[in-house]
């Protein structure tokens, strides 16, 4: 198969900056609207009538939809057009955000949050598509990679900070309209603006691949979900065992097909493992636990959503400028990667005693030192989510990558409630951080020690 890729005649205005500034408002957009509930839970939850599950629902519905299509979408966008993916993706991005507006109940709630979530996947996986086919490679790509992965950090920011701030000027409907308009604003924009690219030879759809890839992370994240209210329920043990079965039957079906949706030799190339594991431990250590600390504060501390969000936005906000900033001193991506992961390792146990022992410099300290490691992991994952693949199939590395990510960060926050829930808020928080943090050191530890080298 040709290495080849197929670009539509460029129309007037397709430049590399209009396409680089339309692409990173993707990232942006779908991290905003991911993060958008975690400040307005309960008043959500209380106006939609939840029950037991219902909120875990509502915070985590749009992972699952994430989860379960960010690869799908990824090799769609490589064969049938990236323009198209993003535009179809910010689309739905826009219908979804007017249902969740409008929900009169928790399961219309949590479906349209689905929607959101698989158009977030098309929106993730085709934008980082569109900037490696327009950036091939040289300081150019990583310019654009560092700016793409300090976009990730800016939507983490401003989700709850907006978030909180519609909710106190107007309700937590409000949000959700805004996300829609943006959404409606973004797909013109980009259908208007963006130059298509595919690969020279699509390839058929891998329907076998599709369904049991998607059901077998639908049904790990929902697991997952409803685990937090007891782990020997039938209902959780019966969606593991069809994520176990499923995704097993994914791994064999790759193997066994011509032109699969994920090829399962690139498992055997040391960059995109560095890639796809960096992104797993990336979700499951750090995601998942900044995920989870904001609601330690609000239960513990008596601290408003706002006032959380605020506290919160040193992390994200210093993991904005640091991804800004990364290629200025350090211009390898493996080198970022193993230095972000060091410096959230080193930064997240300054936040021991979060309970017992509050001490406002130990916790701006922590959050960023933890932020500019967040920052240079951003920059870093976004560069080898595109270098570890074939340039044909730039967009089925982005989709591999979001998939570890957001998997993984499901991952932690339910094992950071389970811990919680285990050994109460002072002593679990402190498990989680002491968990959380050994593991990003040994990432860190062994992406600086694997060859990459290519046989």
């Amino acid at each position: 198969m040709s290495l080849t890729a197929v670009t539509a005649p460029p129309r007037s205005g397709k430049t590399p900056r209009t396409t680089l500034a339309v692409a990173c408002a993707a990232p942006l957009l779908a991290l905003l609207n991911y993060t958008v509930p975690m400040v307005t839970l309960p008043e959500t939850a209380q106006a939609l009538g939840a029950g037991p599950t219902g909120p875990a629902w509502i915070l985590n519905a749009v992972s699952l939809g994430l989860a379960a299509l960010l690869l799908v979408a990824g090799a769609i966008a490589d064969d049938h057009g990236r323009r198209r993916t993003f535009v179809a993706g910010t689309a739905t991005l826009a219908a979804g955000g007017v249902v969740a507006a409008l929900a009169p109940t928790t399961l219309v709630f949590v479906l349209a949050r689905l929607v959101q979530g698989g158009a977030s996947a098309a929106l993730l996986a085709a934008s980082l598509g569109i900037i490696g086919h327009a950036f091939p490679a040289g300081h150019d790509r990583v310019r654009a990679t560092g700016l793409y992965g300090a976009m990730l950090g800016l939507g983490v920011a401003l989700g709850p900070l907006v978030s909180g701030v519609l909710a106190t000027a107007a309700s937590w409907r409000g949000v959700y309209w805004t996300v829609a308009l943006s959404a409606a604003v973004l797909a013109v924009v980009a259908h208007r603006s963006l130059p298509e690219s595919r690969a020279a030879e699509p390839r058929r759809v891998d329907v076998p691949g599709v369904v049991t890839l998607s059901l077998g992370l639908a049904a790990l994240i929902a697991g997952v979900i409803e685990g937090r209210l007891g782990w020997g329920r039938p209902v959780v043990l019966w969606a593991f065992a069809a994520a176990v079965v499923l995704l097993a039957a994914f791994a064999v079906i790759e193997t066994r097909r011509r032109e699969p949706m994920l090829d399962m030799g690139l498992f055997r190339r040391p960059p995109f493992l560095v890639a796809t594991g960096g992104a797993l431990v990336t979700g499951f250590a750090l995601i998942g636990l900044m995920s989870y600390l904001p609601t330690v504060l609000q239960v513990t501390r008596g601290m408003t959503p706002l006032g959380s969000a605020a506290l919160f936005s040193i992390w994200s906000g210093l993991s904005f400028v640091a991804a800004l900033q990364a290629r200025r001193f350090l211009p390898h991506a493996r080198a970022r990667l193993a230095l972000g992961l060091a410096l959230s390792g080193v930064g997240t146990p300054v936040l021991l005693g979060l309970v017992t022992g509050w001490s406002w410099w130990k916790v701006v300290l922590g959050l960023a030192v933890s932020g500019v490691g967040s920052g240079l992991v951003n920059a870093a994952l976004t560069h080898l989510a595109i270098e570890s693949v074939p340039q044909h199939r730039v967009s089925m590395g982005s989709g591999a990558n979001n998939t570890a990510r957001y998997v993984g960060s499901s991952l932690g926050v339910a094992m950071i409630a389970a811990i919680v829930g285990g050994h109460g808020a002072a002593g679990g928080i402190d498990i989680g951080i002491a968990v959380c943090s050994a593991l990003m050191l040994l990432t860190a530890l062994a992406v600086a020690l694997v060859r990459t080298h290519r046989a």
